[in-house]
């Protein structure tokens, strides 16, 4: 439940500036690709960080970890309320992202530590809910807290109940042996993992998948203020709902690849077959360009984000089928830092795009990425001839894409 609430107030946090954006492009007179560079501030934190915060968390154990990146990032989302330009904002922002990157490494840490192997799937599945419960309440927390007060407040508020969530998780959770040989080699096995085409299968999935999550996150209160003409209150009213979605979607997607598995359907293949069916439902939302109706425009994203958390569902889950244990954090990890480069560029793209344009260019785009990172995930199912990146120098990969049996 602690690991549920940490995520919860990682989103939390992490979507005031989206939702209070049209408030601070007018206070700031910020044009969208201004307003880009301060996501960019965030991922540049987020996406820097996940390469140590595996390394740092491994050492300090998941307790500390966690309570460690919780007291950073709330400290920095709080510190908001004294920005007085972009830059200083900026600079805020980018501190947050450098301690919420730590949240998803040090909480599957926790779960490997604590549950069964039997169990830890029900365990993952429950605390990453969190980012869905998180998108759905900050819509009707930080819009009322912007109204009542100001932006500021919302910085402010939001930071601070990170600092109420450290008493009971230093009370509840208590740190296991250190497993020292899980730590041993691992750059060895880093380098033998990027090798590997099946990591690459993994990797460049989430790098351009993620990018359609990124940009919901971030621009949707923006699309509602400037296409759907929408008010702060009204965002607040409708913004929650694809994102309880998503929430549905991650459930709906781990059930089916599980429905696929259980008739033999292979444990890749089963998870190749529903993100095919998730990546072609996104791609259908390209037709959002040409949406101007509040309600509809807001069922189709619904649906689109619904299919990307029945997506993500499978691809997260992807590395703990194809690699031995001791090599799911690390292929992990580094996937998560090219899926932030890539939000990284999708945000720079999209600020400069609905400067010189409008957003219908933009889902145009949104809609090719899910294509492009199903078509790079069947090279997850590829499998590799013996002796491939066993560390000897290794030419170039030779393999055949095969079904995954096992």
């Amino acid at each position: 439940m602690l690991l549920f609430a940490a995520t919860l107030l990682n989103y939390l946090d992490r979507q005031v500036l989206s939702l209070v954006s049209p408030v601070l492009r007018r206070e700031f007179s910020l044009s969208a690709a201004q307003y880009a560079r301060l996501l960019d501030a965030f991922l540049l934190g987020y996406t820097a960080m996940q390469v140590v915060a595996g390394w740092v968390v491994d050492r300090l154990g998941a307790r500390t970890g966690l309570l460690l990146a919780m007291i950073w990032w709330s400290l920095a989302g709080a510190s908001a309320v004294a920005a007085r330009n972009p830059l200083e904002l900026g600079i805020c922002l980018c501190l947050m992202g450098a301690g919420e990157a730590a949240n998803w490494p040090t909480a599957v840490k926790a779960i490997r530590e604590w549950f069964p192997p039997a169990s830890r799937a029900i365990a993952v599945g429950f605390f990453n809910a969190g980012s869905s419960a998180g998108a759905v309440l900050a819509p009707l927390i930080v819009t009322a807290l912007t109204i009542r007060f100001s932006w500021r407040m919302a910085f402010l508020v939001c930071g601070g109940l990170g600092m109420l969530w450290i008493v009971p998780w230093k009370r509840a959770y208590r740190q296991p042996p250190v497993d020292a040989p899980a730590l041993v080699a691992q750059s060895e096995r880093r380098s033998h993992l990027l090798r590997d085409v099946r990591a690459w299968g993994v990797i460049l999935a989430r790098f351009f998948g993620d990018s359609i999550w990124f940009f919901y996150i971030f621009w949707l209160p923006d699309y509602c203020s400037h296409v759907l003409k929408l008010s702060l209150a009204a965002i607040g009213a409708v913004a929650w709902i694809p994102f309880l979605a998503a929430g549905i979607g991650n459930f709906a997607g781990g059930w089916m690849s599980g429905h696929l598995v259980r008739r033999q359907s292979g444990v890749v293949r089963s998870r190749l077959l529903v993100m095919g069916g998730s990546a072609a439902v996104m791609a259908a939302g390209a037709g959002i360009r040409w949406v101007r109706t509040e309600s509809l425009a807001i069922a189709i994203i619904s649906v689109v984000v619904f299919a990307y958390s029945a997506w993500a569902a499978n691809v997260l889950t992807l590395p703990s089928d194809i690699f031995p244990g001791n090599q799911v954090a690390t292929i992990t990890g580094t996937a998560g830092t090219l899926a932030g480069l890539g939000g990284m560029v999708t945000m720079w793209l999209t600020g400069r795009v609905v400067d010189h344009y409008s957003y219908g260019p933009v889902f145009l785009g949104l809609g090719c990425l899910p294509l492009l990172a199903f078509g790079f995930s069947l090279l997850s199912a590829c499998r590799r001839r013996p002796g491939a990146g066993s560390g000897r120098t290794a030419g170039p990969a030779r393999s055949a894409i095969l079904e995954h049996n096992t």
